[in-house]
């Protein structure tokens, strides 16, 4: 039983990505504010709150196994900080915080996004597919990827300007007890989740390995390889 954690902003789509041909059950779970779910309540942004959630989800699933991308290896994180024999096995996919808040450029590009969402109200969402589209690398077919992502993050506003202050954990030694397998695997050249972090993140769990894939957004050009990363992984 695995439990498929999503990035802040994904699509029922992109949510399911993680979750393609891996063996056993898959439980994709979705976020507030995402999706289908109700909008999160005040003050939800923060990685406590989420790894609650998170934890839940994976306790009434009986789930032994987890993926999380960006926002969801972040509660992942914390959880196995505060409960290190929980996962058997965890998948940590472009983790974008540990225990210092996100950098510069990334809290630059938090801001762009949130200034135009909050500027859709007049422009129809223009300036946000614009920037959404900037970041899909050129020649990759993505439909209408950009369209259901901007209205994705329509409701996030709030995330996106709060989680640039946030981390998951205090201190990542507390990572040292964690007997989980765990595999890392980070993005070349993402601006939103540095190759450092990953690496940062790998070296503080005591059973872990980093894999970088070679594209500033794996999950649109290296379909194939992720797949078989976390296959090999969870297989």
């Amino acid at each position: 039983m695995t439990l498929v954690v999503h990035g802040l902003g994904a699509t029922e789509g992109e949510a399911r990505i993680p979750a393609s041909g891996l063996p056993g059950t898959r439980v994709v779970l979705t976020l507030p504010g995402h999706g289908s779910a109700p909008d999160a309540p005040p003050d939800y942004w923060d990685y406590a709150s989420l790894a609650r959630d998170v934890l839940s989800a994976a306790d009434e699933a009986g789930a032994t196994r987890a993926v999380g991308v960006s926002l969801g290896a972040g509660a992942l994180t914390r959880i196995a900080a505060e409960h290190p024999d929980r996962f058997d096995r965890l998948a940590l996919l472009l983790p974008a915080a540990l225990d210092e808040p996100r950098g510069a450029t990334a809290t630059r590009a938090y801001e762009r996004l949130a200034d135009a969402v909050a500027l859709a109200a007049s422009d129809g969402g223009a300036k946000l597919r614009e920037i959404l589209a900037a970041d899909v690398p050129p020649g990759v077919d993505v439909g209408d990827h950009v369209e259901r992502r901007a209205r994705a993050l329509l409701r996030l506003e709030d995330a996106l300007r709060t989680l640039p202050r946030r981390c998951p954990l205090d201190d990542a030694a507390v990572l040292a007890p964690v007997r989980s397998d765990v595999l890392v695997i980070a993005a070349e050249g993402d601006p939103m989740h540095p190759t450092e972090v990953a690496e940062t993140t790998a070296a503080a769990f005591p059973r872990a390995r980093l894999e970088v894939l070679p594209s500033a957004a794996p999950m649109l050009t290296h379909r194939r390889e992720l797949r078989a990363l976390l296959t090999g992984f969870l297989g």
